[in-house]
């Protein structure tokens, strides 16, 4: 491959293996943050519209559906960082064969994990909702929004799947310029149905499953104009289970540890629930940008997971190092300034979405304590994108789970009973992400060491 090769219908794949690595990972990096903080806008929108022109309790019945939504989507995004190691491993491989049965065996996991999450989510919606102790005056709304934003889970599925196949060849670019579009839409709509239709948390609601089918179809229409092994023919769709078992192998760990982060979240989200709509919003407001800057980080995790993959594939072990090196130090000091930034400017933040002063109270109160310190997370994010990026995706996932699930539940359960505050609870973000980043980190050194050395085999392959 030579640094940019481009297909006659104007695509452009990224060469990994040669060359300067700090540009090629910004070049990666920026647009897939960039496409993750529209993604958000999806939501963040939702939370804008209905807190300014609907009420508090339209826009705590958005907001707390955030943990449910993660919880139930994030097995099967999970899956998605699956099929990308698999298939950035072959292009380091330079396997066509490989590369074609992956991309028609994740097409048919994308469309087939959406049915089941509008199943799912359709069934389930109050039961969650009513479990986790939301308000009264908040439940019926909540309920409305999941039950109308699942109706899109298979378009989101078929988006994410599809944005993952281009990342393994290094294209954040498309992705990005599809998502651009898909924000207008759903911006549009959004207003249109809240301002004038009066439609509340059903408007926003549509406007999000409106977008995500608008970018589900340019997503497809890339696919099936690609060069080589890299098209979509649906003629060719069907599970390859070698393809499937090395997705999986990667990519449920990943996907649990998602959930287990997201489980975690759900009982933080029902203590959270128990002061009242004034915290639910201010809360939601305030993870409004956490999801920003956690984007940053999560676009340099995929580039340690994407460059790690097919360098690995390739054999090239020192330009894995420095990728891991790399990939650290850039998340750390985007996510940090970004943290500062929000933190410093916290009044216009928060102003975006509530002119409550009760609400306002609460989004500050969890700015300050998490928000400010939420770059500690980097560590066991980028640790943990290199080790699947070697193949090794049960470790870090077992060693998040204990590090941020049970480390949250005992201090929900133990400590926050006899500190019963606000910010009491949200201490514990920082603890955890401190115990959860020194485990990992350790995790990797110790990996490393013993992987990388001339006789290793790759894991992914074995």
């Amino acid at each position: 491959m030579r640094t940019h090769n481009k297909s006659s219908q104007g695509a452009v794949r990224m060469d990994m293996l040669h060359g300067s690595l700090l540009n090629k990972i910004l070049l990666f990096s920026l647009p897939l943050a960039a496409s993750s903080i529209l993604q958000q806008l999806f939501n963040s929108v939702d939370v804008a519209v209905v807190g300014r022109f609907a009420s508090d309790q339209a826009l705590a019945a958005v907001g707390s559906n955030s943990s449910v939504i993660s919880l139930m989507i994030n097995l099967f995004v999970g899956i998605s960082v699956g099929a990308n190691v698999v298939i950035a491993n072959y292009i380091g491989q330079k396997d066509e064969r490989g590369i074609k049965n992956a991309i028609h065996t994740v097409s048919v996991i994308a469309v087939t994990s959406g049915c089941m999450l509008l199943v799912v989510g359709l069934f389930i919606a109050r039961p969650i909702l009513e479990a986790m102790d939301t308000p009264d005056d908040v439940i019926d709304l909540a309920v409305l929004y999941l039950r109308i934003y699942f109706l899109g889970m298979p378009f989101f599925m078929i988006y994410n799947f599809g944005a993952s196949i281009l990342r393994s060849m290094g294209d954040t670019k498309r992705p990005l310029y599809c998502l651009v579009a898909a924000g207008i839409i759903n911006t549009v709509l959004n207003l249109l149905l809240v301002i004038v239709f009066k439609m509340s948390v059903a408007g926003v609601a549509i406007g999000t499953v409106v977008a995500n089918m608008f970018s589900a179809g340019v997503i497809i229409y890339i696919l099936r104009h690609e060069q080589g092994p890299f098209k979509l023919d649906f003629k060719h769709l069907r599970i390859n289970r070698p393809e499937l078992r090395k997705v999986l192998q990667i990519g449920v760990p990943a996907g649990i540890q998602g959930m287990v982060f997201s489980i975690a979240n759900i009982f933080i989200q029902a203590a959270v629930n128990r002061f009242g709509s004034a915290a639910i919003a201010g809360s939601a407001a305030a993870l409004t940008y956490e999801y920003y800057c956690y984007f940053v980080v999560s676009a340099f995790s995929q580039a340690a997971v994407t460059f790690i993959s097919q360098n690995y594939g390739a054999g090239q072990i020192d330009r894995c190092k420095r990728i891991f090196r790399l990939t650290m130090l850039l998340s750390v000091a985007c996510c940090g300034l970004l943290n500062v930034l929000f933190v410093w400017q916290k009044h216009l933040a928060i102003s975006f979405f509530t002119s409550s002063p009760e609400v306002f109270h609460y989004a500050a109160l969890r700015m300050n304590i998490v928000l400010l310190t939420q770059c500690l997370a980097c560590s066991y994010e980028i640790a943990g994108a290199a080790l699947r990026g070697l193949g090794y995706s049960m470790l870090p996932a077992i060693l998040t789970v204990f590090g941020t699930c049970v480390l949250r539940l005992l201090w929900i359960y133990l400590v926050c009973p006899l500190l019963p505050s606000f910010d009491a609870l949200m201490v514990i973000y920082p603890i955890s992400w401190i115990v959860t980043g020194a485990a990992v980190l350790v995790a990797y050194y110790v990996v490393q060491k013993k992987l990388f050395r001339p006789t290793s085999l790759s894991p992914i392959l074995q």
